[in-house]
């Protein structure tokens, strides 16, 4: 297996944790201000975010490739969040707009481009 394959897994880790400290955090802050929760979940909510600024500089590529294809993992964890926490099952075209979504986010993080390793 060469480097680049070795390295998916540990790119899709990172990820996910991105993916769970942004929705998560948004998630808190929403509970704060929509729902009138305690103000500690919105402070709880920021510091999670502020994780969030901070796991996407352990993938090891261009900054704009690895928000790009943030956008995609971010759209796929938002419908299962939808579906799995909030109880809103996805419908048909929340499906095809993640589908198209993954296949962007192949085509950006994994494709290697000609010249440049996948991963610096």
């Amino acid at each position: 297996m060469n480097a680049s394959l070795k390295a998916v897994p540990a790119s899709l880790l990172l990820f996910f944790i991105a993916g769970l400290c942004e929705i998560g955090g948004g998630y808190l802050v929403w509970m704060w201000l929509r729902h009138d929760m305690s103000w500690l979940l919105g402070a709880a909510g920021g510091l999670v975010l502020f994780l969030y600024g901070i796991v996407p500089t352990f993938q090891k590529t261009h900054f704009h490739r690895i928000y790009a294809a943030y956008g995609g993992v971010f759209i796929v964890m938002s419908i299962l969040w939808g579906w799995w926490i909030d109880g809103t099952a996805p419908d048909t075209y929340d499906v095809v707009g993640t589908v198209i979504a993954v296949i962007g986010v192949l085509i950006i993080f994994y494709v290697p481009r000609k010249g440049e390793s996948t991963w610096k």
